[in-house]
């Protein structure tokens, strides 16, 4: 092929600047973005994989259907935190989570913390009869100072939200706070450890269905 005949070629190439090489490319990567991708999967999410086996008593996302254990979608990542290393270094008494609690923090804690954080929290369908609910409702009075007059905490804080949570799950911490067997000796929870001695067993129990009606 002749000089001549190359020429049309190399003049277009030559056109080619870095500037509209750029802009080429700029495009081709907005065109690649709006190209539809593929669905991700239930355990595609970060965190979801390392999560699996929590399903087994907390149920599907985190979100238990039981009334004694407890919902975990939507907790506060830092307060996840805390339990969990609390479990695990034994500080909260669990010979049940311990060990659940360890393989959470070898797989990834914050990695864990954050799934559940972002997961939509379903409140219990666990039914409260409406008469225990009256009476918890009245005693609230003095639980509104730390958990809110709709029961959702304080994240800033690492005060946990009671709305919907698991009634039986409630009740059972309750006691265990009165009777300082959960995290015990700890002098940040000596407050509530010394209200919670004041209330009946009872009262603990109608707080607990209160707390779990709330929406």
């Amino acid at each position: 092929m002749s000089a001549a005949g190359r020429r049309p070629g190399r003049s277009r190439l030559m056109r080619l600047t870095p500037h509209r090489i750029a802009l080429a490319s700029a495009l081709l990567v907005a065109a690649l973005a709006g190209a539809p991708a593929e669905a991700a999967g239930p355990l595609d999410e970060r965190g979801a994989l390392k999560s699996v086996t929590c399903a087994a008593c907390h149920g599907q996302a985190g979100n238990s259907r039981s009334s004694a254990m407890p919902i975990i979608a939507g907790l506060d990542a830092a307060y996840f935190k805390k339990q969990i290393e609390a479990y695990a270094a034994g500080k909260r008494l669990s010979p049940e989570m311990e060990p659940y609690a360890k393989q959470v923090l070898n797989l990834g804690v914050d990695d864990v913390a954050a799934y559940f954080a972002s997961r939509k929290r379903e409140p219990t369908p666990v039914p409260s009869p409406a008469d225990a609910v009256a009476r918890g409702r009245n005693a609230a009075a003095q639980c509104v100072i730390c958990h809110g007059p709709q029961g959702l905490g304080d994240p800033a804080k690492l005060i946990p939200s009671l709305a919907g949570q698991a009634p039986g799950y409630l009740r059972e911490q309750m006691l265990l706070f009165k009777q300082d067997r959960r995290s015990p000796g700890d002098p940040g929870l000596a407050a509530l450890k010394a209200l919670l001695k004041s209330i009946p067993d009872e009262t603990l129990a109608d707080l607990a269905v209160y707390y779990s009606s709330l929406r």
